[in-house]
């Protein structure tokens, strides 16, 4: 009995100690707990395609409609790209070239398509015409290009009157023809029907950025190529900008972000996107002297290993616009945010829905933004015009 229990003891110990080496080796990293949660419908995949633009925009619509009380519908997102590609292939040869023409495209382009097309439901509308099982876009893209370009170049002395249609044979072959009508839930539809049946006043949805080389308070024409149909978006300064984000979820409206990706701060792995710096100011006198005596290198290092919450930035207005100046922050990647949580210090940050499928994410499709990352790198925004404080709006001429 004694020398079991020694042994007993013993193992206690032994499993003490091995658990406190565990601690002592393997960083804390992140811990997140949810604060808001938006209702919207599961993450999916956009695959090997650049329509991350549409999978965060019909993320929002599909969202909406849950807020509102609608049943959840999975839209297609391919319905859109086909008639977007449509679109744009007018837009480039009228312009003879000399714009934007490739997968991407701005959330913008969902809804005046929806209003221009309507929409089907996935069902209706797979876009999987060139067997694959999942959506492979890169063929489609030079493809379609090629063909735009020997059109541009007017071997004919004059365009023919079948440029278009030979140009819809190639979205048709890959993608499908758009359905003149189909069946949903037993009732038949017209993608105009079934867009009116949505319930969604498509009229209701604005676009937001913060860029100081615009007067605020008014609308331009956001410069990234994306943005082929140049359309335009509401300026406001960083604060305003910053408050939109806050009010939008904390009263049940997710928003369709647009955002910069490539940061060190970035890690869809880890799943977390942050402006690391540091701050002396909130480091205790240990941490100080701890951080004074590593190189360079060691900093930089330290600064990008997620092993626990950084210290970040302070993002101004006029760190945010060099950003854009500089090409630093570019239109890269559109999302959805759906709620907000904070971290072991009590740190506030955005929840991201993403559009990359659920493996290799930390959090099934999921990453958490800071606040000073959503400042920094944001492009532009899509938001029920109901989501912006009233002052604002008022600012904006939004009724």
């Amino acid at each position: 009995m004694k020398k079991l229990l020694i042994i007993s003891i013993s193992i206690l110990f032994l499993s003490i100690g091995s658990k406190v080496n565990s601690q002592d080796v393997k960083p804390e990293g992140y811990i997140f707990t949810p604060l808001k949660e938006i209702k919207h419908t599961p993450v999916k995949n956009q695959s090997s395609t650049g329509t991350c633009w549409i999978f965060s925009g019909i993320g929002f619509l599909e969202a909406e409609m849950l807020r509102v009380g609608k049943p959840e519908v999975d839209l297609s997102e391919m319905y859109i790209s086909k008639n977007a590609y449509s679109d744009k292939a007018d837009k480039y040869v009228r312009m003879q070239g000399t714009i934007n023409y490739a997968g991407g495209g701005s959330f913008w382009d969902v809804i005046e398509t929806i209003k221009k097309y309507g929409i089907t439901p996935e069902e209706a509308f797979k876009g999987l015409n060139y067997g694959e099982d999942h959506h492979v876009h890169g063929e489609l893209d030079d493809a379609s290009k090629a063909y735009l370009d020997a059109i541009i170049k007017n071997p004919n002395r004059k365009l023919s009157t079948a440029w278009k249609k030979g140009f819809e044979g190639i979205l048709d072959a890959y993608l499908g023809e758009n359905p003149k009508s189909f069946l949903c839930n037993g009732k038949d539809y017209t993608p105009a029907s079934f867009a009116a049946s949505l319930g969604l006043n498509l009229d209701d949805y604005v676009y937001i950025t913060s860029f100081s080389h615009h007067p605020f308070y008014n609308k331009f024409i956001l410069e990234v190529p994306d943005n082929w149909a140049a359309k335009e978006a509401y300026n406001l300064p960083i604060d305003e900008f910053g408050q939109v984000f806050d009010y939008a979820v904390d009263n049940g409206y997710t928003i369709a972000w647009a955002s910069d990706i490539s940061e060190k701060g970035f890690s869809y792995k880890n799943g977390v996107a942050v402006v690391p710096d540091v701050n002396l100011t909130e480091m205790s006198d240990s941490d100080k002297a701890k951080w004074t005596g590593l190189t360079d290198k060691e900093k930089d290092a330290q600064l990008f290993t997620f092993d626990k919450p950084a210290f970040e930035k302070t993002i101004t207005q006029e760190l945010r616009q060099a950003g854009f100046d500089n090409f630093q922050t570019t239109d890269d990647h559109g999302m959805l945010i759906v709620g907000t949580a904070k971290d072991q210090n009590g740190k506030v940050y955005f929840k991201i829905k993403n559009s990359w499928g659920t493996a290799g994410s930390k959090y099934n499709g999921y990453f958490y933004a800071s606040k000073a990352f959503i400042l920094y790198k944001t492009t532009s925004i899509m938001v029920n015009k109901n989501a912006i404080p009233k002052t604002i709006a008022a600012k904006l001429g939004i009724k």
